[in-house]
C-alpha cells in the first residue's frame, strides 16, 4: 500500500489569488464530463470515492481543493477498478508541476477498490477560473 500522500503547504504571497481576482467574471463552471456509457453501480461508487479523494488535495498556491478548482478534466473508472484522470495546473510554470501529478496519483491509488491509478497532465484547454465551482469562487471571494 502506498504511503499516504502529503498535501503541499499553501505558498503565501504567490500572487496567483490576486491574478484570479483580476480576471473578469466567468460563466458557469465546467465540471469533468461523465463518460458516454452508463457507469455500473461499482464504477459510480469508485468514481465518487476518487472525487472525494481529489477534494482532499489542495492547490499549493490557491487554498481550494483541486476538484473544485477545476484542475480535473476527466475521471474514467473501469469495472476492474482502474482509474484514469486527466488534470491540469493553473499555469505551466506552476512550482509543483513536476511533483503534483505524482501526489495526486498516489492519493487516487490509495482509494479502496482502485487497482491502478494513472494521472495525465494536460495543458489543453488551458485552465481558467471559469472551471472553478461556485463554492470555490465563493470561498475565494470571487463572486
Amino acid at each position: 500500500m502506498p504511503d499516504e500522500p502529503r498535501n503541499l503547504p499553501v505558498l503565501n504571497n504567490s500572487g496567483k489569488l490576486d491574478e484570479l481576482r483580476a480576471q473578469p467574471a466567468a460563466p458557469a463552471p465546467a465540471r469533468p464530463a461523465e463518460p458516454d456509457e452508463a457507469l455500473s453501480p461499482r464504477q459510480q461508487q469508485l468514481r465518487d470515492n476518487v472525487i472525494a479523494a481529489l477534494q482532499a488535495i489542495f492547490d499549493p498556491e490557491i487554498p481550494v481543493n483541486i476538484y473544485d478548482l477545476g484542475l480535473i478534466y476527466s475521471i474514467d473508472i473501469t469495472e476492474a477498478g482502474e482509474a484514469s484522470v486527466k488534470m491540469t495546473l493553473t499555469a505551466p510554470g506552476c512550482p509543483v508541476a513536476a511533483t503534483f501529478p505524482v501526489e495526486v496519483q498516489r492519493k487516487i491509488a490509495a482509494v479502496e477498490g482502485i487497482t491502478r491509478a494513472t494521472v495525465e497532465l494536460v495543458w489543453d484547454p488551458p485552465w481558467t477560473r471559469d472551471r472553478m465551482s461556485e463554492s470555490a469562487m465563493l470561498e475565494l471571494g470571487l463572486i
